[in-house]
């Protein structure tokens, strides 16, 4: 049976720039290891499958999978799929949009309309869970030779779990040559996806330059990554460092892309989003 099939590009700041992600419409009678096939296959960051919800306030149910396993939440397949339920009419502009997903009912919003709309969602409740360059084995090593921003680096769990660590400096960010083995070493010891990297951004576009390494699942670098975006926001509210209540970040041009990733900070929690384009729209005929 042949399914839809799109392939979108979440977060860019120009064409091409994003984060690539794979939608497949249709697959209500796959197991999970037919998905997670399809995703080692296309190699993608993450691949989802837009499915009948299973909870009567639900849109839809989301099933997210990177080339190595299945993950409860990430942000940018989020936003992507949410795109692509508007795209297949499974939602419509107006109504509100409720992703079922292993992290739970997550409520998402659209903002205007067009090559202009943008889609947020709002990420798991944050919590930290230690902090200190001392607080795991080989991360202060990891860390050598990048200036230290005023946060200390924090493990920070919320759908999924990442260690942060700020920055002092953009240049000095820009130009890490990341220890992949090392960042791969803390993800499996912590059981999180890797490690996100954010200074202030000088480009007066953007508030934060922010690379993330989520060498847990087998990626060395991501272009665009939501989940982290949105721990960072909440680390910074947490630590009383925000002047503002909407950020705007920069992310993936080390690795060839361009990406733009807004946060919103509001009473009920942080809101990640961005726009999104499709960009292949077609039919999966898959084994």
């Amino acid at each position: 049976m042949r399914l839809r099939f799109l392939q979108l590009d979440v977060f860019p700041a120009r064409k091409g720039g994003g984060n690539p992600l794979a939608v497949v419409h249709g697959a209500e009678t796959w197991d999970s290891s037919d998905m997670q096939s399809l995703a080692r296959w296309l190699d993608l960051v993450e691949t989802t499958f837009l499915l009948p919800p299973t909870e009567p306030d639900a849109s839809y149910r989301l099933r997210i999978f990177t080339p190595q396993r299945e993950i409860a939440f990430a942000g940018h397949p989020s936003i992507g799929s949410a795109h692509a339920a508007l795209e297949l009419g499974l939602v419509r502009e107006g109504e509100t949009i409720v992703q079922e997903c292993l992290a739970g009912l997550l409520p998402l919003r659209v903002v205007g309309h067009g090559v202009s709309r943008r889609i947020f969602v709002r990420a798991p409740a944050a919590r930290i869970l230690t902090t200190g360059h001392d607080a795991e084995p080989g991360l202060r090593a990891l860390l050598a030779g990048l200036p230290a921003g005023p946060l200390p680096p924090a493990l920070v769990e919320g759908g999924r779990r990442w260690w942060l660590a700020e920055i002092a400096e953009e240049r000095a960010l820009r130009g890490w040559h990341a220890d992949h083995p090392a960042i791969a070493a803390l993800a499996h010891a912590t059981d999180s996806l890797g490690l996100a990297l954010f200074a202030t951004s000088a480009d007066p576009a953007f508030d934060l330059v922010v690379r993330a390494f989520p060498a847990g699942v087998g990626i060395a670098e991501d272009p665009a990554s939501g989940a982290a975006n949105g721990l960072i926001a909440a680390y910074l509210a947490a630590s009383g460092r925000l002047c503002t209540r909407h950020l705007r970040v920069s992310q993936g041009r080390e690795i060839g892309h361009d990406a733009l990733i807004e946060l919103l900070i509001e009473s009920d929690g942080v809101w990640v989003g961005g726009r999104t384009a499709t960009i292949i729209d077609g039919r999966l005929d898959w084994p």
